[in-house]
This record gives structure tokens, C-alpha cells and sequence, in this order.
């Protein structure tokens, strides 16, 4: 095909797509960050929350019909959406609506799995009436043009094509693995399997789920309603509906790359404390995998109006600092020393205080001669005067939660302070 007609052709699959991104999980591992949010609502990058990627994913890739299916503890999700992502017209038929578990079936019952969670919405779905759904995860960060999957899906003639991403076969039993033949096809799924085979044509690396797929949405609506009349199915995705497609359905594997090098993309599930961390700290490094200043692919997100950084006091024993860190609008560095962190909106941290190897989340004060290192500090948190975190573990498990790799998680209630719900 022409450029410019494959251009169209994508175009068109865009605009007759109707993405739906799964936000209703609990998020257990990421510990008590998500007490009070839903995983997806969870500060991520210094401004934005983890929901913004697969959303800006969509507006970039040309897909305005989004509906986010929002279910434990939603309300500062609803409250994120509602205030940064208003901006679609409903007169063009964009939008992005808020699906909460509403009892629509009978008998009425909570989101039971991912699957259950769209099957419950089928007559939204219909309504809208899409050519194809676009199931997303709303806890993954990545960039990702969804234009080129609906095109290859399209091409293939496919009935659900899996987006995949190559992972070590060692981490491989913490996904759903999918082994494929010559052409793409998928001839067998295995969710977290105790030793994963290695993809065609490697020894080391396997092919990992990344939890999107997109369906024709006849033969989404129609395994739903199968998968409904299965007494023990667990419905979901992953585990029910996608397994039996392989066996009697057109299934294919999508692989994620970098368009521009051919090799693995960035794409993080940021759902453990330590990955957290890591994937934050990451971007403050000299050249980070994950690019936020791509004038082509924004992220968008709500965006409370701060007044800039600013860094107070150059005196010998009391100077105000930051080195390879990214700090957000709203901060104010005065008198202490900030080291390879990440500061979110409106942190403040005073005199002769240390932060270093940390993620700070909005809103939180660093009192005098604190010293902070390797930490997760979350949103609303005020560190009374003289306190330590990160340097001994047994002094932190007594108060604050310890990871496996050593980063401590500090919230408002471990330090008897009452936390902010919604945020």
C-alpha cells in the first residue's frame, strides 16, 4: 500500500474502534499505595498517573471512544478522568466514559474477572456499536501506536489478535506466555507457567501477554455470552476466554517492538513497590528508556496549576539543591539537597534535609535534617524534623513497609497522620 493510503486505511480502523481499558483492580502488590486508589489512579513520572499512558496511547493512535471500567476504590481515578480528560466532544463522537460495576446483569454481581467486567457492559458496547473493541490494562506504562495492531489484525483476518512483548524466559512464569507457529498464529497460551518455552528462533526470551487484545466485536460479543453460560469459569481474559479461541478461532500474536530500532519497547508493569520505584527513578537517569519530552507522542493528564520549582538558599552549610532528579511544578527545595529523585507536584523540603534514590508523591513536606534515601514516600506525608528513612531496615520494618530489595514504602498512616482519600 501507498503511504498516505495506508495512513487512511489505519485511519479508518482507528475511528471505528472502541477502546476499553481495565481499571477496576485492587493492585494488592503495590502494598498500601493503593489503600485508598485504584492501581491504575497511582501517581507515576512526577505529573502523571499510570492511566494517562493507555489513554494518551489512544488519543495519539487516532482511537477517541474510550470507555475505562473502574471498580475498587475509584473514586480519585473518576476524579482524575473527569478533570483532565474532558476535552473529547461528544459532537464528534469522542469521549471517554466511566463504566463502574453498575449490577447491569442478572444475577447482579460485582465485575467477576476482565471478562466478566465487559461482559457486563455488552449493551454499551452495542450501543456504541464498534468494529472492533481494543481491550486494554489500565496499570501498564508504555508508548504504543495501536494503529499498526488493528492494520496487522485486519490483514491477518483475524478474530483476536494479543499484543505481546519479549520477556527473559527466567521472569517469564509472571505472565501469560503464548507459544505461536511460522505465521503469527497462536497455538497455545499458558497464564504464569512454571518453565515458559522460549519464542521461535530464541533460547533466552519468551513472548509475553501484555494483557491488550483486539476482538471483531461480533465474535467478542458472542464468546462473552459463551463464556457467560460456563458454570466454572473464572472469566477472565487470560485464563478462559482467549485459551479457547486458539482452539477453534483465528488467534494472533502481535509483537510490541520499537518502530524505530526493530528491538523490544519500553513497556513496565509497575505493579510492585520495588518495580515502581525503579521504573520512577528510571527517568530521571541521563537518557531514560521511556522518553516524556516526545514533542510526537504526549501524554496527557489533569494538570494542577503550580508555580514553578525553585531551590532557595546557597550557603555553605545550608544549600539548596537537585542533581539527576526531575522535579515537578510546585516544589521548593530550600536548604537541602536532593539527589537522583523523582519530586511530584508541591513537595517541600526544608533546611539541611537529604533525599536521595527516592520517589517523593505530591504534596508531601521533608521536615529539617531529615534524611531519606531509597524510598517510596507517598502522597500527603509530612515527615516531622530529624526523621530517617532507608538507612537502617530493621529501624523502618518497625514502622513502614520494607520491599524485598530494600526500598522502604513511608504513608501517612505508618506515621499517625490522617491520609488524603482521594488522592
Amino acid at each position: 500500500m501507498s503511504h498516505s493510503h495506508t495512513e487512511r486505511f489505519v485511519s479508518r480502523l482507528t475511528r471505528s474502534t472502541l477502546a476499553l481499558v481495565l481499571a477496576g483492580g485492587r493492585g494488592t502488590r503495590l502494598q498500601d499505595l493503593t489503600n485508598w486508589r485504584a492501581k491504575p489512579a497511582v501517581p507515576f513520572g512526577g505529573k502523571f498517573r499510570i492511566i494517562d499512558f493507555p489513554l494518551s496511547n489512544c488519543i495519539n493512535s487516532g482511537i477517541r471512544r474510550m470507555g475505562v471500567l473502574t471498580q475498587y476504590k475509584a473514586h480519585s481515578l473518576i476524579q482524575h478522568i473527569q478533570k483532565g480528560w474532558g476535552f473529547l466532544r461528544g459532537e464528534f463522537n469522542e469521549f471517554v466514559e466511566l463504566w463502574p460495576a453498575q449490577q447491569r446483569v442478572d444475577p447482579p454481581s460485582w465485575y467477576l474477572g476482565t471478562a466478566d467486567a465487559v461482559y457486563q457492559n455488552i449493551d454499551i458496547i452495542r450501543d456504541h456499536d464498534p468494529d472492533f473493541v481494543l481491550i486494554l490494562a489500565g496499570d501498564h506504562v508504555y508508548k504504543m501506536d495501536y494503529g499498526p495492531l488493528l492494520a496487522r489484525h485486519v490483514e491477518r483476518n483475524a478474530d483476536v489478535t494479543v499484543g505481546c512483548i519479549e520477556v527473559p524466559v527466567a521472569e517469564g512464569s509472571d505472565f501469560g506466555i503464548l507459544n505461536m507457529d511460522d505465521d503469527g498464529k497462536v497455538v497455545e497460551f499458558l497464564e504464569k507457567p512454571k518453565s515458559p518455552k522460549p519464542m521461535p528462533g530464541s533460547t533466552d526470551m519468551a513472548l509475553a501477554s501484555m494483557g491488550i487484545y483486539v476482538f471483531n466485536t461480533p465474535f467478542l460479543l458472542e464468546r462473552l455470552a459463551r463464556d457467560a453460560a460456563v458454570a466454572n469459569s473464572s472469566r477472565d481474559f487470560a485464563k478462559d476466554i482467549i485459551p479457547v479461541a486458539i482452539k477453534d478461532a483465528r488467534v494472533f500474536a502481535y509483537r510490541f517492538v520499537d518502530p524505530a530500532t526493530g528491538r523490544r519497547a519500553y513497556w513496565r508493569d509497575v505493579g510492585t513497590v520495588d518495580a515502581f520505584w525503579l521504573s520512577n527513578l528510571e527517568l530521571a537517569d541521563a537518557v531514560p528508556e521511556l522518553n516524556l519530552y516526545d514533542d510526537e507522542w504526549p501524554i496527557w493528564t489533569y494538570q494542577e496549576q503550580r508555580p514553578p520549582a525553585k531551590f532557595i538558599y546557597d550557603e555553605e552549610d545550608r544549600l539548596g539543591m537537585a542533581v539527576n532528579s526531575m522535579v515537578s511544578g510546585g516544589v521548593i527545595v530550600c536548604g537541602a539537597v536532593v539527589r537522583h529523585s523523582l519530586l511530584f507536584s508541591s513537595v517541600r523540603v526544608d533546611s539541611h534535609a537529604s533525599v536521595t534514590d527516592s520517589v517523593i508523591l505530591p504534596d508531601v513536606t521533608i521536615g529539617r535534617e531529615c534524611r531519606v534515601r531509597r524510598a517510596v514516600i507517598d502522597q500527603g506525608c509530612h515527615l516531622p524534623e530529624g526523621t530517617v528513612v532507608g538507612e537502617s531496615s530493621e529501624d523502618d520494618a518497625k514502622r513502614f513497609f520494607v520491599t524485598p530489595k530494600g526500598v522502604v514504602l513511608v504513608t501517612p498512616e505508618m506515621l499517625g497522620q490522617q491520609a488524603l482519600h482521594t488522592g
